[in-house]
């Protein structure tokens, strides 16, 4: 296992990092508000030391391992921070999924910003407001993305995240949760995953129809929450399982063909609610850390096969990300 950071956003408590694989932490919230709630962590794919977070006061950075952050001059103001897509060939394209739902572009690291042109549901009766938990590109296409709202479906864009649409029919819910692409392979077209409240849904024609995977038949529950692929394995892809929002019980589930077939990955027992975040980074494809929404945090060194609970317990972790130590 590499020297590494790993960073656990909380909800009402800040972000905690930790210099020693998770044995111990501390709060690392230097120029931000100490209580805020963290729901989105970025690594700089080239610079470890840069880390991006988005709360509900904005987006913020850090350029020394979040030593200290500041605050970028977003047009945030009013809105929670729930999504942020980097731009993996082009990292100083920031791309931010907002409640109540808006999607906004940066092309210079976060000094100047544009919003999208979409038309987003923002009004929704259970939730108050709709909200973008997920934005993922095509490795092969960068203009290509999709986004993923709760509650408003999954939309498209094709130039950038200029512009957007909605897409998609099959879908077993419109409450879309995560989003993953398995690229084309050997005559095979790109696949989505879309993981909802109700099921894991598959599409093959980049989301314009779905088909619901039955995803309750080879996992303990229906809810899926998360969905990761161990870099330079896109056939593999982990998905965060449990009873329901934030649930009493949660499990990791493993494919190894892009998403057809499940099984349980090895855990010491089950987490004590939905497993709600992965994270991974290409420094160590075979390091990947995972946690419930109710605060547990889980280290596999074997790619997802099998997983180690951390001692340290939180409140309610929202995002997760690590990096090599700088």
């Amino acid at each position: 296992m590499i020297a590494h950071r790993l960073y656990v956003g909380t909800i009402g408590e800040g972000l905690f990092r930790s210099l020693d694989g998770g044995e111990s932490f501390r709060r690392a919230c230097e120029g931000m508000f100490v209580e805020c709630h963290v729901r989105a962590l970025a690594v700089h794919p080239n610079e470890p030391a840069t880390l991006y977070l988005g709360s509900e006061l904005g987006l913020f950075v850090s350029r020394d391992g979040a030593e200290s952050w500041t605050k970028l001059p977003a047009p945030l103001e009013g809105l929670q921070v729930w999504s942020l897509w980097i731009v993996p060939e082009q990292p100083e394209i920031l791309i931010v999924g907002t409640c109540p739902s808006h999607l906004f572009r940066s092309e210079d690291g976060g000094r100047t910003w544009s919003e999208a042109t979409a038309r987003l549901e923002r009004e929704c009766p259970r939730l108050l407001w709709t909200r973008v938990t997920c934005i993922v590109g095509a490795p092969d296409e960068p203009n290509v993305l999709w986004a993923g709202v709760e509650i408003d479906g999954v939309h498209q864009s094709r130039d950038g995240s200029r512009t957007w649409q909605a897409i998609g029919s099959g879908l077993s819910s419109r409450d879309i949760h995560a989003l993953a692409v398995v690229p084309s392979q050997g005559g095979r077209p790109r696949r989505l995953l879309a993981a909802t409240n109700n099921d894991l849904n598959l599409s093959e024609d980049d989301g314009m129809t779905w088909r619901p995977l039955h995803i309750g038949q080879a996992m303990p529950w229906s809810y899926c929450r998360t969905l990761i692929q161990p870099y330079g394995r896109s056939e593999e892809i982990l998905l965060g399982n449990g009873d329901f929002p934030p649930g009493t019980a949660g499990v990791i589930g493993r494919s190894l063909d892009g998403g057809l077939t499940w099984r349980l990955a090895d855990m010491p027992g089950r987490a004590n609610s939905t497993i709600w975040n992965f994270a991974v980074h290409p420094a160590d494809p075979q390091l990947i850390y995972a946690s419930s929404v109710s605060g547990q945090v889980y280290r596999s060194v074997d790619g997802g096969a099998s997983w180690q609970r951390l001692l340290r317990e939180f409140g309610e972790v929202r995002a997760l990300a690590w990096a090599p130590e700088i």
